[in-house]
């Protein structure tokens, strides 16, 4: 209920959107071939072929929308970090269709004029979103579509849902102040906003402020008051939300949803659902075998100098614990001694580990002991990008002294992922690599994805703490 009061916002940029892709397509077709800034190689092509193919261009941005992480996004949001985002939009959809024209064969679109339809799309989408911010902040400067809020309670929840809703102004949410349980903090001010009373002043501030919606949140402590509070509103007209205490246990993808009319609240949950697990599983496998065919001769040569320097198994198999607790075998190029730890156990590699071999020390320096992963992600045990999987008895230790760790085994294990392309990766803090791990699980996107695989090329590879 509470977006539906951002519909105005998000129905107007959605529709000024479609229009700014249609003009752009118009436009970028007109300088081509009309003004002919660079002369055609051959006719001009048919208006009509360019005109029906606006429609599959709307599906296309809809759709490249998903897979780059695209959203609608707060009217809060910096104008550098909306024109990024509206360029990562307009580069997958032109890549897109740059692809799907490569299978079609009946319609050959100018490149030139697919140049040209990015260049003005992107421009075109930025300044729409411009314009609908500044629309929506006049209205709410005239009182158009705005609503005041009371926030029932002035402690750590409440203020939380002070700085939430002034995260999304686009909703229309104007925040009067708060009520407070304790008649000392009348007239402090939290978060910009001001105590207005206690909550047997309930009514008095409703009416004397013209409020609209109210927001309970209350702390689990302070819950007897509830009845009190609601019985007060029996006679009121305004909305009432119960925000319920429980932001410190809610980690991963946590919201509110309905069984059969019941309302659930999930506390964590993997990201990867739905068309969410084909698209990653998909392009897994595609890039993995890509991978593969690439680097099968630096494989090859790897395994040449591991069989020149000494006897013993090429690959090393070892026992790690990925998605959900499930354990498989991931694969290694050996670069220790054949059982290197018949006596020490299992331990972390440190550095200047005697246990390494020459051609060993070179092969985990550059990670190219990592290559036979590929495998693995191939056959789905693993991602190309997620948190990197550790061994069984390392996870039995580490859960007990670190909070949340278990939470990355919400999300298939990876061959790289954003705590190593940061540089906390081999021996180095495990709280920092959970909170980096943790931020990937959070705000997972294919286009995520690609960019921690660039950085993995880009400086991920070679490590001071790759030992």
């Amino acid at each position: 209920m509470i977006r539906k009061h951002g519909q105005l916002y998000l129905t107007t940029l959605f529709f000024l959107d479609a229009l700014a892709v249609t003009l752009s397509w118009l436009f970028a077709y007109l300088i081509r071939f009309k003004l002919e800034l660079v002369a055609p190689s051959g006719p001009i092509p048919s208006e009509n072929m360019y005109l029906y193919a606006i429609l599959p261009i709307w599906v296309v941005f809809l759709l490249s929308g998903r897979v780059a992480g695209f959203v609608y996004s707060s009217s809060r949001q910096s104008p550098l970090d909306r024109f990024f985002g509206v360029l990562r939009l307009t580069s997958v959809s032109v890549l897109m269709l740059m692809a799907i024209t490569f299978f079609v064969r009946e319609a050959t679109f100018s490149r030139i004029m697919v140049g040209y339809f990015w260049g003005i799309a992107t421009i075109m989408l930025f300044l729409s979103h411009q314009l609908v911010d500044l629309l929506v902040k006049e209205m709410h400067l005239r009182g158009v579509n705005l609503k005041k809020v009371l926030i029932v309670g002035a402690g750590e929840l409440g203020q939380q849902v002070v700085e939430r809703l002034g995260k999304n102004p686009e909703i229309g949410f104007s925040v009067v102040g708060y009520l407070s349980h304790s008649p000392e903090e009348v007239g402090k001010i939290f978060k910009d906003h001001k105590v207005l009373g206690v909550y047997q002043e309930l009514v008095r501030v409703i009416r004397e402020n013209k409020v609209d919606q109210i927001f309970i949140a209350l702390p689990s402590k302070a819950h007897d008051h509830l009845e009190e509070i609601l019985v007060s509103l029996g006679e009121e007209t305004v909305d009432i939300k119960l925000v319920p205490d429980l932001l410190r246990y809610m980690d991963l993808h946590s919201g509110v949803e309905e069984l059969d009319g019941m309302p659930l609240i999930n506390l964590s949950e993997s990201p990867l659902y739905g068309w969410n697990i084909i698209l990653k599983r998909v392009s897994d496998i595609v890039l993995s075998g890509l991978a593969i065919i690439l680097t099968f001769p630096v494989m090859v040569l790897v395994a040449i100098a591991l069989s020149l320097e000494s006897r013993g198994p090429l690959i090393y198999r070892q026992e790690r614990m990925g998605l959900d607790r499930n354990v498989f075998w991931m694969y290694k190029f050996r670069s220790m001694k054949v059982e290197a730890e018949n006596q020490t156990g299992p331990v972390w590699a440190k550095e200047n580990d005697d246990r390494r071999t020459r051609v060993g020390t070179i092969l985990r320096s550059t990670s190219l002991d990592e290559l036979p992963q590929l495998f693995n992600v191939f056959k789905g045990q693993m991602s190309l990008v997620g948190p990197r999987p550790e061994r069984p008895v390392f996870v039995d230790e580490f859960k007990k002294s670190i909070p949340f760790y278990m939470l990355r085994l919400k999300m298939k294990a990876g061959l790289t992922g954003w705590a190593q392309v940061n540089g906390w990766r081999g021996n180095t803090s495990l709280e920092k690599r959970i909170e980096f791990d943790l931020y990937y699980i959070k705000n997972w996107s294919l286009s995520f994805d690609l960019k921690i695989l660039v950085m993995t090329l880009w400086k991920g590879l070679i490590n001071r703490h790759a030992y």
